[in-house]
């Protein structure tokens, strides 16, 4: 069977649509709601108050914040390592490092007996090893929820999910033009990636701060089961 194939899909549609009774339908119609809730969260809120709504939601989930210039970001980026005691580093192989001017890091931050190490695509297993051992992952954020305080990160092959999620400190870059009130403006975009026939992303994974469970006699332990602290770098963009 050719991959992507689907075999004798009609006659087995049509075969159920007759033990149902009636006529198979060629066509589904999306309902037209009166009431779209979903959209109301947030509606109208200029980039400044969702931005103020993310700061006060990152104080309830454990989650430092951080502002700063595009073209302070290199240095304050080098500054936020040091503090949070990072000897080992992971970043995503993304273009956007290179954009705010973050592709030198390795460089700048090695001779100063820091370890930093890209995702590399070719080298699989070892990329798990480092991000499993390393002090802190840095990735950029595809999209911010200002709502519920949650990054969105769209993985690829430069993109391990491994550094988001492995490292005992996870810092992630958000562009401050790229928070949304909540999850219902990223899944459109997801859903408009996908009607243009653009590539979709292997994975989306949303994040609200450093992992924590509260299953034990609803004691909330922060630092279960991934990165124990988690840091937000707002990046004024625009």
């Amino acid at each position: 069977m050719a991959a992507g194939q689907v075999h004798n899909r009609n006659s087995f549609l049509d075969n159920l649509a007759r033990n149902l009774g009636r006529n198979r339908r060629r066509e589904v119609m999306r309902p037209a709601w009166d009431h779209n809730p979903q959209w109301d969260v947030l509606k109208g809120a200029s980039q400044e108050e969702l931005l103020e709504i993310l700061k006060k939601q990152c104080l309830l989930i454990h989650t430092d914040v951080f502002e700063t210039a595009s073209a302070e970001l290199p240095e304050q980026i080098g500054r936020l390592i040091k503090e949070y005691g990072g000897k080992s580093v992971i970043t995503w192989d993304d273009p956007r490092f290179e954009e705010y001017g973050l592709s030198s890091l390795p460089q700048d931050l090695n001779g100063e007996g820091i370890e930093v190490r890209v995702w590399d695509r070719e080298e699989g297993e070892d990329n798990l090893a480092f991000s499993a051992n390393a002090d802190i992952g840095i990735t950029f954020s595809d999209a911010a929820l200002a709502e519920s305080g949650t990054v969105v990160l769209f993985s690829d092959k430069g993109k391990g999910r491994a550094v988001s999620l492995l490292p005992v400190i996870y810092f992630a870059i958000i562009p401050k033009s790229t928070i949304v009130p909540r999850m219902t403006q990223v899944a459109k975009h997801i859903h408009t990636i996908a009607e243009n026939g653009e590539p979709v992303p292997s994975c989306v994974n949303f994040i609200s701060g450093p992992s924590n469970s509260a299953d034990i006699e609803m004691n909330l332990i922060v630092g279960v089961h991934g990165p124990v602290q988690a840091v937000y770098i707002i990046v004024n963009d625009k």
